[in-house]
């Protein structure tokens, strides 16, 4: 079995509400058929494609790459982190909604992950505990930052230890809210924004105390974990030598990245092999980021390609990580 940790949706409900009322929520649809995009006032661009609103779409690109089950995740525009708080409890709802109807239309290969109104913590805890009442989701997407402020804030404490309480997984995916000094050019806001994201995320919330606070709350960071696990060695030393770094977290850095879990995504056979070595494979799931153009698409032969891969390394890859993240193993 092949699970797909990272998979996006933009379900049919806010679809239709974007293009009723492209003012009310700053974004179009525009083209037609085929050659349809979604075109957002922050300034996102992207194909609308049928894998993202159609479910026989979706299980036709996961029987292509052999995927067995997907668990579907709002694509990162959706998150709508600068909404008031009318709005972005609204955009959440027909979000979730759709989302829970693309996994009833097939439950046997598809599972639900939620977005919250982060900027709007009581709103955004509501909504985590509605979808789990209703839906059963086991899984909700966080951004790395929430319009620039960190997931480590006292502020968005409630809705962390909320999840670990009710073991509802939190997967932390960057997004692009702006093109950082020199990363203009090249695509690099994804290339090297997306991943950068991800590690000043975990290094905040490895610093300032809040996985000590929470040692149930499960996360899992796209892409591998950015550049994280390239440079713990760095957050190590740091911990150790400097006062800024240790005077809130007695925790090492190595010992909490311990309890973090990774998707596959890092494109490179022999970095794949060494986040296996260094975190070991059941703290790693299959991520695609279908359906974007920065999607693996041939995740068996990303797996065939990693060096020395043990039958027992595969199988936590492939699918016993991401049960056990779901609470179905």
């Amino acid at each position: 079995m092949l699970i797909d940790i990272h998979s996006h949706v933009i379900p049919d409900r806010i679809v239709a509400a974007m293009a009723a009322d492209p003012d009310r929520f700053q974004a179009r649809i525009a083209g037609e058929g085929a050659a349809r995009k979604v075109i957002h006032d922050q300034g996102y661009v992207y194909p609308l494609f049928d894998e993202f609103h159609k479910v026989d779409a979706k299980i036709e690109a996961m029987d292509r790459k052999g995927v067995d089950i997907s668990v579907i995740s709002p694509a990162p525009p959706m998150f709508y982190y600068w909404a008031d708080a009318d709005l972005a409890l609204e955009v959440a709802g027909l979000v979730n909604d759709g989302v829970a109807d693309m996994v009833g239309d097939k439950p046997e290969r598809l599972r639900g992950m939620a977005t919250v109104p982060m900027q709007h913590p009581d709103a955004a805890v509501a909504e985590l505990e509605r979808v789990v009442r209703e839906y059963g989701f086991k899984a909700v997407e966080i951004g790395t930052s929430i319009e620039g402020a960190q997931l480590s804030e006292e502020r968005f404490r409630p809705l962390l230890r909320r999840a670990s309480e009710l073991g509802v997984f939190v997967f932390a995916h960057p997004y692009y809210v702006g093109a950082k000094s020199g990363l203009e050019s090249f695509y690099l806001t994804n290339l090297i924004g997306n991943p950068l994201d991800t590690t000043v995320m975990i290094a905040n919330l490895m610093f300032s105390g809040r996985l000590d606070e929470l040692p149930d709350l499960k996360i899992v960071l796209a892409h591998g974990g950015g550049f994280v696990p390239y440079q713990i060695g760095r957050l190590v030393h740091g911990h150790a030598v400097r006062s800024e770094t240790h005077g809130i977290s007695k925790s090492s850095p190595k010992e909490l990245l311990k309890r973090i879990y990774f998707d596959s995504l890092v494109f490179e056979p022999q970095a794949l092999r060494y986040l296996i070595d260094l975190v070991g494979a059941d703290q790693i799931c299959i991520g695609t980021d279908a359906p974007f153009d920065m999607a693996d698409d041939r995740p068996q032969a990303t797996l065939d390609a990693v060096p020395r891969i043990t039958a027992t390394e595969r199988q936590c890859v492939c699918c016993r990580t991401a049960l056990k993240l779901l609470r179905e193993g």
